[in-house]
């Protein structure tokens, strides 16, 4: 269905076809990614009921996806959520795709009767900012990141 800018997309569940275009759309989030990658994280991610992913499709073509994951937290008694990935391909951008891939998210885990929903995004992800609080989302702390070394073999 066209949205207010004119553009036909149709928002659908993530299917196996959609790897090569996933792989392109993560690694243009700035997370280099081949198709082979994106099947084998996307195995594992479609296998666990607490993920879900949605693709944007225009023209025939997957020109946008968010994903979200559920769980139980230690500080409240119903389940909340994470966007853990949102992006929409740089020529489709400022077309409303985004807020539709993200109603789509919310709609889904509105249904699941899940009412917390954080999103992560990195501090140099100005517009992003912008974008998510026009849609609601608060800012209300950091994150910190470590990454543990491998083991030795």
């Amino acid at each position: 269905m066209p949205d207010a800018k004119g553009v036909d997309v149709t928002i659908r569940a993530v299917e196996a076809a959609d790897m090569e275009a996933l792989a392109d759309l993560i690694t243009q989030l700035g997370y280099e990614t081949r198709t082979s990658e994106m099947q084998m994280r996307m195995e594992t991610i479609l296998a666990n009921k607490n993920y879900a992913t949605f693709v944007a499709v225009s023209k025939g073509k997957v020109c946008g996806m968010v994903g979200t994951f559920t769980r139980y937290t230690y500080e409240h008694n119903s389940p909340s959520a994470n966007i853990i990935a949102l992006v929409v391909s740089k020529e489709m951008r400022g077309r409303g795709i985004g807020h539709a891939l993200i109603a789509a998210a919310e709609t889904n885990l509105a249904e699941r009767n899940i009412r917390r929903v954080a999103v992560l995004t990195r501090f140099e992800r100005k517009e992003a900012h912008v974008f998510y609080e026009k849609l609601g989302y608060t800012k209300n702390g950091f994150r910190f990141l470590k990454e543990l070394p491998m083991p030795a073999d």
